[in-house]
């Protein structure tokens, strides 16, 4: 595989970034590896482990290298989808597979709904959808005190609770938002707020990623195959349950990859890594490769 090649692609209110690696040829499709907010610097451990691939990895817009030009708070699925379709028409125009991640999952159904056609196969890996769960209202009233935290707190007793919510196994209790949050000092969080209120997960993505209901139908009725992942050590977890959520409504039994929910990636942004060697064995697999 070669050295990713970065190419940027004005879209409208935004400059988007993108990496494009060329493997030795397979004939398969270009594979392309998406999530939200995070940016293809989680994909490089992954990316590495398909060579005989061209992969695609992207800065979803306000993240990274992609800059936003319209001025916005917030972005929703549907614009990220709408990214994606022009990114892909710009790399030749699909159909393509796509892998995608948390918030690129729900952004990737997102697309699959409105341009199926681009796409040939999506695994869609743990999409943190609230509102297919059972307990829904709890969790999105769980959510919306988190972002009331962010608006009046700032990032780090905000960012706190989000890892207390993401991490938490079951039900979301009712009264989670009154319960006592983790001290985001200990946690190696900022304690003073720096005023800012544009952060990629807490501000722009975190209340239409998560409040976001997937159109089943256009997606039951797309020519698109379609997977959902849940990892083998999130079970539980509030985007484990999304994704069984999703696949329910879809009639599908999800597929179990391991480790958790960055279990593809291999310590990038210095966090533990996963199993990235594994998680390809099983993206191939569902692949049909």
């Amino acid at each position: 595989m070669t050295e990713p090649k970065t190419h940027t692609l004005d879209v409208p209110g935004a400059t988007l970034a993108y990496d494009v690696r060329e493997g030795e040829g397979s004939g398969a499709p270009a594979l392309l590896l998406i999530g939200s907010p995070m940016d293809a610097t989680g994909f490089t451990s992954l990316a590495g482990f398909f060579g005989d691939r061209r992969v695609v990895t992207y800065d979803p817009r306000g993240t990274g290298r992609s800059r936003r030009t319209d001025g916005a708070a917030e972005s929703t699925p549907e614009l990220h989808a709408d990214d994606l379709h022009r990114l892909i028409g710009a790399i030749g125009g699909g159909p393509v597979d796509v892998f995608a991640s948390s918030g690129g999952a729900v952004n990737a159904l997102a697309l699959v709904a409105a341009h199926p056609g681009q796409v040939r196969t999506l695994v869609a890996h743990e999409p943190p959808v609230a509102k297919v769960l059972p307990d829904r209202d709890h969790a999105l009233a769980a959510i919306a005190a988190m972002r009331e935290v962010y608006q009046r707190d700032g990032f780090g007793p905000a960012m706190a609770m989000f890892i207390a919510l993401t991490s938490h196994e079951g039900e979301i209790p009712a009264d989670f938002a009154r319960r006592p949050m983790p001290d985001p000092a200990q946690m190696g969080l900022p304690v003073e707020d720096d005023g800012s209120r544009d952060d990629a997960l807490l501000g722009q993505n975190l209340i239409t990623c998560t409040h976001y209901e997937p159109d089943f139908a256009a997606l039951r009725a797309a020519s698109t195959r379609i997977v959902v992942g849940v990892g083998a050590e999130s079970q539980g977890q509030l985007a484990h349950r999304g994704g069984e959520g999703v696949a329910e409504r879809l009639g599908l039994k999800p597929v179990t990859f391991p480790s958790d929910h960055g279990g593809f990636m291999g310590g990038e942004y210095g966090m533990p890594p996963g199993d990235p060697e594994g998680f390809a064995a099983t993206l191939r697999q569902v692949l049909g490769e």
